[in-house]
């Protein structure tokens, strides 16, 4: 059982099993929807993830994509986009226990910052992985 919440706590989630994928996401929608650089998510079945306190608020960022957030602080917590509507997509920092996750890979670095970059050497993708 993995455990996370927003900031203030009040918005806590609890899901089941391994993540299907954990992902640094460099895309402009993400990288402003969390005001960061880049993005770590984290997929789960839709099954498996149960909000355990407060539901999250969640704004329409794009056409069939809703992103979930914390209606008292606002701290960004997951992605959900109706193309793949069995996954929900969860913020890596959300999670109780950040380091318990690793990303395989970075994605959608044609739109990473020039002044960003990261030392590790995972596989780097200018788009998504999905073919």
């Amino acid at each position: 059982m993995i455990n996370g919440h927003c900031l203030c706590k009040a918005v806590r989630f609890t899901y089941d099993g391994e993540p299907k994928w954990t992902l640094n996401c460099h895309c402009e929608s993400c990288r402003r929807a969390i005001s960061a650089p880049m993005a770590t998510w984290l997929s789960v079945p839709r099954s498996a993830l149960r909000f355990t306190a407060a539901l999250p608020e969640y704004y329409a960022s794009s056409s069939g994509v809703r992103r979930g957030f914390c209606g008292t602080c606002g701290s960004p917590l997951t992605y959900e986009n109706e193309q793949i509507p069995d996954e929900v997509h969860i913020l890596a920092g959300a999670l109780a226990d950040s380091a318990a996750v690793q990303p395989q890979a970075h994605v959608f670095v044609a739109e990473r910052l020039p002044w960003f970059d990261t030392a590790d050497k995972l596989p780097r993708y200018p788009q998504t992985r999905r073919k």
